[in-house]
Parts: C-alpha cells; sequence; structure tokens
C-alpha cells in the first residue's frame, strides 16, 4: 500500500534541486525524520511546518493544505518544463 505523502512538498523540493539531505541540514534534523516527515510517517509539528514554509517562502497553509486543483496546476506545469 502506498502511503500518501506531502506530495507539494517533495515536487518544491525537486523543483529547488534539494534533497532529502539537504532539506535536512537546513532544518537541523536527520535526513530519516525529515524523509519520514514528507511520507507523512511522523506527524509535521507547527514549528517545523513554518520552518519548511520559510525555505520555500510559503506559509505553511499554502504549503501543506492547498486545494489539490491548484497543486495539480502547479505539478503539470513543473513536469511540462
Amino acid at each position: 500500500m502506498h502511503r500518501r505523502r506531502y506530495r507539494k512538498l517533495t515536487v518544491l523540493r525537486k523543483k529547488n534541486n534539494l534533497t532529502i539531505p539537504d532539506m535536512a541540514e537546513k532544518l537541523n534534523i536527520s535526513t530519516a525524520y525529515y524523509s519520514q516527515i514528507e511520507t507523512k510517517k511522523k506527524r509535521l509539528s507547527y514549528d517545523m511546518a513554518l520552518k519548511i514554509g520559510k525555505i520555500f517562502n510559503l506559509k505553511p497553509d499554502e504549503l501543506f493544505f492547498e486545494d489539490e486543483v491548484n497543486f495539480k496546476k502547479e505539478k503539470e506545469q513543473y513536469i511540462n518544463q
């Protein structure tokens, strides 16, 4: 069974040429812990959501709770680049 990811987070990370270890370093957490956040195996704290949002210049709501229709458009634009 495929675990649901924070897909927008994955897309933004890759779009900005960041690896999971890069993100972990920026957030001062372990690579394993960051990977677990992205794959929703670890609960995301509000403070961590703020830190991640700051990396991408987005509010946590824009990053983690944006309406699915807008995300699909952004994903298509990224794929078609």
